[in-house]
């Protein structure tokens, strides 16, 4: 069974294909998803769902991007589709794929996918209250910059009269954000 040539037998120009570690990618508009995963699973034999997952393409949105396999044909295939930033929405693949279910809620946690159809996109990994998508590219680990090391590792940090490096801020994270730290006693007034 040649992949290439069933799935531009069943969706012609609307999925693109692409071959990349031993493995087929299809992409697929998102109003194909829920057919494209019955595709894969009815005709190609890919009944086993392994994961799905979100990537934050930024501007372009997010991608959606679900791995199933063909265990009596030995062949895998990746299938993503990509929903807009403004309105991130797609059909659930809970229909298809029971095991989709934890999959979606964990997309729908982390990157704020909304899943019509989920039966129930209730919280499954953050804490009660918690606000904001955590894999987005945006957000703030607030971790990174309000919490300090542990150790006494740099220069300065050991109370021993060492001076200590300038301190910088992990990647990502903006110059404005968190607290404020108080100057230091020995910088020296750039303006005098």
């Amino acid at each position: 069974m040649d992949l290439r040539t069933a799935w531009t037998e069943r969706f012609g120009g609307e999925a693109t294909l692409e071959e990349s570690f031993g493995g087929l990618t299809v992409d697929v508009p998102p109003g194909d998803w829920p057919a494209a995963l019955e595709f894969a699973r009815d005709e190609l034999g890919c009944g086993y769902f392994d994961w799905l997952t979100g990537v934050d393409e930024l501007a372009e949105g997010f991608s959606v991007v679900a791995h199933v396999h063909s265990l009596e044909h030995g062949h895998h295939l990746l299938v993503r589709t990509r929903v807009p930033r403004e309105d991130p929405r797609l059909a659930t693949a809970t229909g298809v794929y029971r095991g989709a279910n934890w999959h979606e809620r964990e997309t729908h946690e982390m990157f704020g996918v909304v899943f019509d159809g989920h039966p129930g996109l209730r919280p499954l990994l953050l804490p009660d209250g918690f606000e904001g998508h955590p894999l987005r590219k945006e957000f703030v680990l607030a971790a990174r910059v309000a919490k300090p090391w542990p150790g006494a590792k740099e220069p300065g940090e050991s109370g021993h009269g060492a001076p200590s490096r300038r301190r910088m801020l992990p990647p990502g994270v903006p110059e404005d954000w968190g607290p404020r730290r108080p100057a230091r006693p020995d910088a020296e007034d750039e303006g005098a």
